[in-house]
């Protein structure tokens, strides 16, 4: 495994390695093909024959263009493990449940409400969504409550321009997310003792901020169900659990919402659960984190105030009390 600093590789130009094995069998077939006389049988014959794989990997495809505001220099997480190492409760509470889990998940059709003090509530169908900005890449750091990270090229843009088409009123003050819940569907979240549908929220200058992304992709494609598909908000720095996946409606509110962790445990996570170093959680401490991925004598490493994105967003909480809104 290469450890050290990567070249600057727009992550829409890094080839999975699922993508690269269908790539090259796919050739091996075909010179088979055309070894056996198979070349007679017309090029739609051979598409009959090609995986359903390869077929997905070309639909799935995003349309991207680079962002200023990628993070350079780290080492991306796998594939493999950001597709594999999840917590997403509805599908099961273990690491690897979701994947196994979320197949089921309706991602088409799919709509997202827009509610609250807006000018006019509306709805947004997903399609119309991934054509309202061109679509950029991102690499994120991702920094789980739980002192686990990761590093993730997403695909999409920001939440502001999401915002804007959105036309809140003055008087919104905050932005609330909630995610799909079906328990037919999604029948691992009785399991937990959290009350359904997920909800979190930000801050409206928060949701303004070009860090905060509206994601629909990652490693150049779709999202696949388990990472939020298909549509889910990135906070890169805050804790993992403040970027609400598989979102369904969006409220703007005057008064901060209830979110569903906060509620779960108010003394363990906060509202505004900005990644700092100097305010633990009750039950471990979060001065350092384990990079999932890594060989284990790599993993350790000392965590950013904010993740790293102090620069970008620590003029937003000039003046506050970060130990007590935590």
């Amino acid at each position: 495994m290469l450890i050290g600093k990567l070249p600057d590789i727009a992550s829409s130009e890094i080839t999975p390695r699922d993508a690269y094995d269908d790539y090259f069998n796919r050739r091996r077939f075909l010179r088979g093909a055309v070894a056996a006389g198979a070349v007679a049988l017309g090029a739609d014959r051979i598409a009959d024959v090609i995986s359903p794989r390869t077929a997905a990997l070309a639909a799935t495809k995003l349309q991207t263009v680079p962002s200023r505001l990628t993070t350079t220099g780290e080492q991306l997480t796998s594939y493999q493990d950001v597709t594999t190492y999840n917590n997403f409760y509805e599908f099961g509470v273990e690491k690897d449940q979701p994947a196994k889990n979320a197949g089921g998940l309706p991602i088409r059709p799919w709509t997202v409400k827009i509610e609250g003090k807006v000018k006019t509530p509306k709805t947004f169908d997903i399609d119309a969504l991934l054509k309202l900005r061109p679509l950029e890449d991102r690499v994120y750091r991702h920094r789980c409550v739980e002192a686990w990270s990761m590093v993730i090229p997403w695909v999409g843009y920001s939440l502001a321009e999401f915002i804007k088409q959105c036309d809140p009123l003055p008087s919104a003050k905050f932005v609330q997310f909630l995610s799909y819940y079906d328990h037919k569907v999604e029948k691992w979240a009785g399991e937990t003792t959290i009350y359904w549908p997920y909800s979190e929220g930000l801050r409206m200058d928060e949701a303004m901020n070009p860090l905060a992304l509206l994601a629909f992709g990652l490693y150049g494609e779709v999202l696949p169900n388990q990472n939020g598909a298909p549509v889910r908000i990135v906070v890169p720095w805050k804790y993992g659990f403040k970027s609400a996946k598989s979102i369904v409606a969006v409220r703007f509110l005057d008064k901060m919402p209830p979110t569903t962790w906060n509620e779960q445990g108010p003394s363990e996570y906060g509202f505004y659960s900005n990644v700092n170093p100097n305010v633990d959680h009750p039950r471990w401490s979060q001065k350092t984190e384990r990079r999932i991925g890594l060989p284990f004598y790599a993993q350790r490493r000392t965590t950013l105030m904010f993740n790293g994105y102090a620069d970008q967003v620590a003029s937003m909480y000039n003046g506050m009390d970060l130990k007590r809104n935590f």
